[in-house]
């Protein structure tokens, strides 16, 4: 309780309060600008906190992840374009109620069901967060084995739609993993005399140039275009009446429990959650036909469980040091680059630190509420800044932030290699979240099965031993699983519909 109050404290600071303010600025018009996501803003932010002590380092990177994810959604409504991927269901209802003048009821009902979804998420960290981390105590070296097997396992089911693509990204990440200097032999490898590579790929040049880098060049390229074509004006009443709003209350909490759920597991990201609540609202719903068309729970349920990730996906990432999702895996390496080692005792060492993070993201979601409510019509013109000058600022601002890393032209060498790598795999639709993820799960991965086997002088059997390996299998079974009882499931779903309607 003293960590909490401590924390309290910290976060009223004028200049903690002046960096989350800033932070969610930065990252409404972020998540507005097609192209941009949620992981490309906090990536391009964590140079700039290089100079913060970790606790506004934190408050910053977390306010641009939840206002960034709100932010775009007012695209999504006004322009039919989603700012993140997070809000692609968000335009099926949406847009409609702004193609028949509802633009600013649309934008109220995403900015409430975002906040409401935020701050449901916030609750369920600060209270499952802290029992995992005790939980996470009781794990050795074999659990984290399966642990990292689970999270890109879940990984690739979520990536792209292609399994295999997602697998090629995965293993292109294994293989940077194994960069630099083996703890085990103490022989450098695959460093090709490389200095700079003797501890490993620096991740944040990989970062930068896999999700910033490689959409820039798309932008400068006119691969990737903003219009502003289909913009419709978002006037009138904004905030949705009490009316409305008991309406949609049932919609709201289901869907914010869905959206904490979904991101806590690792893989499972904004997007995933957005569809599998609005298809679960579509299916509660008494007028199920009217999704598609302008409904406004359409808007209510992708919106609440797509800020409801927020704080899900960081139980993992600070209790176990396993990414959620790209986002936190950004996340992890800003908390590496700051000296905090993502787990268990990171709740017992820099508890403090957490909390302000913690609860911080609590008045970021307040803030970019009241932030959004005035702002969202003036947010959604930043589409009108030509492909032609963003693309390359972005360049600029991502060569800046990877020099300022380690003060070295290798590493900025490294971030264009990794935009040119980023931007084949978008042509090649091979996803990028796979190959960052891989190459922070990794090390932990090689590291914890190598120390296994020392300890067991060699024994495979060691990694069936324990009772919580167990458990950790059969998550990694059930996810194995899903794909196919899914398929199963809509199979027998058909055949019913065509022996009813030929009966």
């Amino acid at each position: 309780m003293d960590t909490i109050l401590a924390a309290a404290v910290h976060i009223f600071e004028p200049m903690t309060l002046m960096v989350l303010i800033i932070g969610t600025v930065v990252g409404l018009f972020v998540g507005a600008l097609p192209g941009l996501s949620s992981t490309m803003g906090v990536a391009l932010c964590i140079p700039i906190t290089f100079s913060m002590d970790p606790a506004n380092a934190l408050v910053l990177l977390g306010a641009i992840y939840t206002s960034s994810v709100f932010g775009g959604s007012v695209t999504a409504i006004l322009l039919r374009t989603p700012g993140t991927d997070a809000s692609i269901a968000t335009t099926f209802d949406g847009y409609p109620m702004a193609q028949r003048g509802q633009g600013a009821q649309a934008i109220g009902m995403a900015l409430v069901a975002s906040l409401i979804g935020g701050l449901f998420s916030v609750v369920v960290l600060l209270f499952v967060a802290p029992p995992m981390s005790r939980l996470a105590l009781l794990f050795g070296p074999q659990e984290y084995v399966y642990l990292t097997i689970f999270g890109m396992i879940s990984i690739l089911g979520v990536s792209g739609g292609v399994p295999v693509k997602a697998l090629i990204s995965a293993m292109l990440g294994l293989l940077m993993a194994t960069v630099g200097f083996d703890l085990f032999t103490g022989y450098p490898r695959l460093t090709f005399g490389y200095d700079e590579l003797f501890e490993g790929v620096p991740l944040l040049p990989a970062l930068i140039g896999i999700f910033s880098v490689s959409q820039a060049i798309s932008l400068c390229t006119g691969e990737a275009k903003i219009g502003t074509a289909n913009m419709i004006s978002a006037k009138g009443k904004t905030l949705p009446s009490l009316k409305v709003l008991r309406r949609c209350a049932r919609t709201l909490v289901r869907s914010s429990f869905i959206g904490s759920i979904i991101g806590i597991l690792p893989g499972a990201g904004t997007s995933v959650a957005a569809f599998i609540s609005y298809d679960e609202a579509r299916r509660r719903s008494e007028n199920p036909d009217a999704f598609g068309t302008g409904e406004i729970e359409g808007v209510a349920a992708p919106e609440a469980a797509n800020n409801a990730v927020t704080g899900g996906s960081l139980v993992p990432a600070l209790t176990l040091g396993i990414p959620g999702n790209a986002v936190t895996a950004v996340f992890i390496g800003g908390l590496t680059i700051h000296g905090l080692v993502p787990g268990p005792r990171l709740f017992t060492e820099h508890s403090e630190v957490v909390y302000t993070l913690i609860l911080s993201l609590f008045l970021g979601n307040l803030a970019f509420a009241a932030i959004g409510l005035f702002a969202a019509p003036w947010v959604s013109r930043v589409v009108k800044v030509p492909s032609t000058i963003l693309g390359p600022t972005i360049i600029i601002f991502s060569v800046i932030g990877s020099y300022a890393l380690r003060n070295s032209m290798f590493d900025v060498w490294l971030v264009l290699g990794f935009g040119v790598l980023g931007y084949m795999m978008d042509r090649w639709l091979i996803p990028g979240a796979p190959l960052v993820i891989a190459l922070v799960l990794g090390p932990i991965l090689e590291t914890n099965l190598r120390r296994s086997l020392q300890i067991s002088g060699g024994d495979w059997m060691v990694f069936f031993t324990s009772p919580l390996s167990y458990v950790i299998i059969a998550l990694i079974v059930l996810t194995l699983a899903y794909p196919f009882i899914s398929r199963l499931r809509q199979r027998s779903g058909r055949r019913i519909e065509q022996e009813d309607g030929s009966s």
